[in-house]
């Protein structure tokens, strides 16, 4: 089936706002089936909007539309909807309700604008918002189906994993399933080199290459009768990438390192540190992201200075003068300290030039060092990053998150 998306926001035209939304919803109807031809952005007009709606209409079998459903001037989506289809706007008693209790329950003051909210295309269905007021709008016809969300992400994506996935899921004949497989240490251009006679074959199940944040991915979709038959698609096709570059592969099914490595050090009964230098707390921030991390994270210091990796790990003053802070021979001390501070099986210490300033002709920016302790010794690592501030700093926490992954698989 066909699938067009609609963002709908002047904010997203000028570029205060990026849009998420259709990145978030492209890539949930990609992986359940659905063809997208079109993504479209359109302001706040009525005009404007409802030519847009038309023409999906004429070309797509689904149209989700995000944005626009709000109490105020501005939020025009139900109006153009009814126009583009010709169907009139009735109030729904039921809504009145639920909106009136959502006020109540936040002990806000409601104003009257709000019940333009409870209007829908008439012989349209409401989607329940359990985050915010506006609810969806689901319309089915013969020819076409509209389904309209909140621009709001928190609220658009909440209703759209619990509502209306399961609802397309149920248009499709037979069954739809999808396996991500998630790549660290080998480029998107590699992968696809290693893999080209597998992409190119490719029928049943289909192979899409994505770039993540300083990863790459595949997504393995296939398609069957049944959920066996489909599993035993999806697994012929893993396991044949698995010959290739199995050795790539940390997670599978979108799985954040942090995760990974969290799970690895439960299951090893292994407790973890860190001490973090040009990565300013991110690799603490990333491990305590993940819920349970208390069992095995222990703490970790953000020694930026000199005199902190000193006074605080350890660090000897003749290393830093000799070596500077950027160096193995430094940032081996950072790890062997934060780990004997904690008292914890292992540490792990990033110490770099982030940028954009701060690099020399030895050490330009983008150099960075990692260092591993562990009971059994010290191991440090050399990155020559290419990226602003932000990225080497991301990268940095990526690959420390890597090396222990990589410890914690092979010990």
């Amino acid at each position: 089936m066909i699938a067009e998306i609609i963002s709908i926001g002047t904010e997203l035209l000028l570029g205060d706002i990026v849009d998420t939304n259709s990145t978030y919803i492209a890539d949930k109807l990609t992986a359940n089936g659905y063809d997208i031809h079109y993504m479209t952005t359109v302001g706040d007009n009525r005009e404007r909007l409802i030519r847009v709606l038309k023409k999906a209409i004429s070309r797509a079998d689904i149209i989700i539309t995000t944005g626009g459903l709000g109490p105020t001037d501005d939020d025009l989506t139900r109006e153009a909807i009814a126009a583009a289809t010709g169907l009139p706007l009735k109030k729904v008693p039921a809504l009145v309700e639920e909106i009136k209790d959502y006020f109540q329950h936040k002990n806000y003051p409601m104003t009257e604008n709000n019940y333009k909210q409870a209007y829908l295309p008439e012989g349209s269905r409401p989607i329940n918002n359990q985050r915010g007021t506006a609810p969806g709008i689901l319309l089915e016809t013969d020819s076409y189906i509209i389904i309209s969300l909140p621009g709001v992400p928190r609220e658009m994506k909440f209703m759209f994993t619990e509502e209306v996935i399961p609802y397309l899921q149920n248009l499709l004949q037979g069954k739809i399933k999808s396996k991500v497989l998630n790549f660290f240490s080998i480029g998107e251009s590699t992968l696809e080199t290693e893999i080209k006679d597998i992409l190119d074959k490719q029928t049943n199940p289909t192979l899409a290459l994505l770039a993540g944040t300083g990863e790459v991915k595949i997504r393995i979709t296939a398609k069957g009768k049944t959920d066996q038959e489909v599993d035993r698609l999806i697994q012929g096709a893993e396991r044949e990438i698995r010959e290739r570059v199995g050795q790539y592969i940390y997670s599978v099914n979108d799985e954040d390192l942090a995760v990974v490595t969290g799970r690895l050090l439960v299951e090893k009964g292994l407790t973890l540190s860190v001490a973090e230098s040009c990565t300013g707390g991110l690799i603490g921030n990333r491990i305590t992201d993940v819920p349970g991390s208390s069992r095995y994270f222990m703490g970790g210091m953000i020694t930026y200075s000199n005199q902190a990796k000193m006074c605080h790990l350890g660090v000897k003053s003749i290393i830093l003068e000799n070596f500077g802070a950027v160096s193995r021979e430094t940032v081996s001390e950072m790890a062997e300290g934060v780990r004997k501070k904690m008292s914890t099986d292992i540490g792990i210490a990033v110490s770099g030039i982030a940028g954009p300033e701060g690099g020399s002709k030895e050490k330009p920016v983008g150099t960075v060092y990692i260092g591993l302790s562990t009971p059994t010794g010290t191991d440090t690592f050399k990155l020559k990053l290419k990226g602003d501030r932000v990225w080497n700093k991301w990268m940095s926490t990526q690959y420390a998150l890597y090396y222990l992954y990589k410890y914690l698989r092979e010990s």
